[in-house]
Parts: structure tokens; sequence; C-alpha cells
């Protein structure tokens, strides 16, 4: 998703949860609370999926690379004798 699309999407979420939070307690203190808690737990649920990316990142290129080693063994267990290099 492009960058000015998320801000967007981000300021509409706001501005809906603080016209919410509006209505529902009649002020606008207990609204801007509620907006910067709302505001807050975003954060930290992207930083989250950040952190989970990342995570899953490196356990693919970690079961790459075993698969890689177990193809070698794979292929030096069934070569044929006459098939190995004599240097």
């Amino acid at each position: 998703m492009p960058f000015a699309i998320f801000c967007r999407l981000l300021q509409l979420v706001m501005c809906f949860s603080l016209l919410g939070a509006y209505f529902v307690s009649h002020s606008i203190r207990s609204a801007m609370v509620t907006t910067v808690d709302i505001w807050l737990l975003l954060q930290v649920a992207y930083f989250g999926s950040v952190l989970f990316l990342i995570w899953r990142a490196s356990c693919a290129l970690k079961r790459s690379r075993r698969v890689l080693r177990f193809d070698d063994l794979e292929e030096m267990r069934y070569r044929p004798g006459h098939c190995e290099n004599k240097d």
C-alpha cells in the first residue's frame, strides 16, 4: 500500500474515532484521550506486525538453507561411485 494512501486511511480512522468517542461521551477531553489511546494501539499493532514479518522472513531463510543442505547431502549419498571427482 502506498504511504500516501496509508496516511489518508489513518487520518480517516482517527477522525471517525474522535467523532464517535465525542458523540458517545459528550466530552471533548474524553474523546481526545480515547483517540490517543486508539492511535497508540494502532502504533503497537503496526510495530508488532513489522516484527512478525521480520521473524517470518528469517525463518524462511533458515528453512531454505536447510533444504539446500539436505539436497546437497541427498545428492552426495545417491551419487554413483564413478561420478565422484578424483583430483
